[in-house]
């Protein structure tokens, strides 16, 4: 079977690590044919938007995307295209595994996680305005509709990957009526999973038994904002951004991108670690139900960690970009 995908190279670094992720994945045996499709600040002076609509045409008709960073401005400028392809797509759930990998010095073992963060509302949906010349006010949207529908698919998520325990993240003993709808409903539906064990956390208190026990936690459902935070947390309890993959899913696409941003101080010089990009290709990959592809080059990148011979800088090592890819490649073909 042969898959049609969207690919988004991005912008900085993006090209370099899309382009390897590209070269992983046609390696890895799966029938891929490619549509690529620019998006970003190159793109600004001739259609106005760092996010044309033939983008998102693209995505809408092959139904599934892999996307390289691409930089949102700080504090002004565009808003950012991660929020609006979520939003135009309806990309309601964004997934981000934790998982520790061999080889990758940090302060933890043993962690494997999963945060299914809500995507489309909350702080983000960018319902904000001027009070005056010194005032600023955002509005929190939480529903009961997007709150079950997050809510649902982490359970389901964690029945398929066979995981024991979901637990929602919230503020409820402060924000009674929104986070209080969120932690209504995530208990609503928790009743109709009865195998997979409950437990709700207020979000600070979440963050220090992260840092203290990660390994106790399996799969997390929070709200928008919190979900962007603690999923960094997340990631550095596994080695930072550069192993981080990430999924925008919803019912009619699914964009796979790896979280951190596009380093644009880096562009061009072959430096940069593609494992969260290659990492959300494998995402992509069981998406599709290609598996056994899958699999293939996890074992491949896990091969190249414990080896430790073509590492980037950043994981101690002075391989470049393309050079990592090419080790994992010949792994998968050894």
């Amino acid at each position: 079977m042969t898959h049609k995908i969207t690919l988004i190279p991005g912008d900085g670094v993006g090209p370099e690590i899309a382009q390897a992720t590209r070269r992983v994945i046609d390696a890895s045996g799966v029938n891929i044919e490619w549509e690529v499709v620019e998006a970003g600040e190159a793109l600004i002076p001739r259609y106005g938007t760092p996010l044309p609509e033939h983008v998102l045409d693209s995505i809408r008709r092959n139904r599934v995307a892999l996307k390289g960073p691409i930089t949102t401005p700080v504090g002004g400028g565009f808003r950012s295209v991660n929020v609006t392809l979520r939003q135009e797509l309806n990309l309601y759930a964004n997934v981000r595994p934790a998982r520790t990998l061999p080889g990758i010095v940090t302060r933890y073992q043993n962690v494997d996680l999963v945060v299914v963060r809500e995507n489309t509302e909350d702080l983000y949906a960018g319902i904000e305005h001027r009070v005056g010349p010194d005032a600023a006010e955002s509005i929190k949207i939480i529903t009961r509709q997007a709150s079950e529908r997050i809510a649902r698919f982490a359970f389901e998520l964690a029945r398929k990957q066979g995981r024991k325990k979901v637990t929602a993240v919230h503020k409820a003993n402060i924000m009674k009526l929104t986070d209080g709808l969120f932690l209504e409903c995530a208990r609503q539906v928790a009743r109709e999973y009865p195998d997979i064990v409950f437990e709700d956390m207020i979000v600070d208190a979440m963050c220090m038994k992260l840092v203290q026990a990660p390994e106790n936690y399996d799969v997390l459902v929070l709200p928008n904002l919190y979900g962007d935070i603690v999923s960094d947390l997340c990631a550095g309890l596994v080695g930072g951004l550069g192993v981080a993959p990430g999924a925008n899913i919803g019912t009619g696409a699914a964009v796979f991108e790896p979280v951190h941003g596009s380093a644009p101080k880096h562009a061009g010089k072959n430096r940069i670690n593609p494992l969260a990009m290659i990492l959300s290709g494998i995402m992509m990959l069981q998406h599709l139900g290609e598996d056994e592809a899958a699999n293939r080059i996890y074992e491949a990148v896990l091969a190249v960690l414990r080896e430790g011979k073509a590492l980037t800088y950043d994981l101690g090592g002075n391989a470049g970009t393309s050079e990592m890819a090419d080790a994992i490649i010949s792994k998968m073909l050894a």
